[in-house]
């Protein structure tokens, strides 16, 4: 099904340097996965839901709860530099 022709041109195709050694050990390998393939084209997967994943996975997540930080002062001793009760931080938009 796949000579070694064909392995050394996708290997220009895909800018590969393969030896001849290589092209031959791909050319068996390859082969061996074509030939697979076709064994599991032959299976009737008719009634056999599509599926991303081989098990059943779900994300375990919580709500976001909104909460007040209970020393603001501290988060904001860390600041390079602040106004007031706020972060100061450089302007990054255009004044036009």
């Amino acid at each position: 099904m796949i000579d070694r022709e064909l392995v050394h041109k996708v290997a220009l195709l895909a800018r590969l340097e393969l030896t001849s050694q290589e092209e031959e050990q791909f050319t068996t390998q390859l082969g061996s996965i074509l030939d697979y393939i076709e064994q599991l084209s032959e299976l009737d997967v008719s009634n056999v839901p599509p599926t991303t994943r081989a098990i059943d996975v779900s994300n375990v997540t919580r709500e976001d709860e909104l909460q007040p930080y209970p020393d603001r002062e501290a988060i904001l001793s860390c600041a390079p530099e602040q106004e007031g009760e706020f972060f100061k931080v450089p302007k990054i938009l255009n004044a036009e």
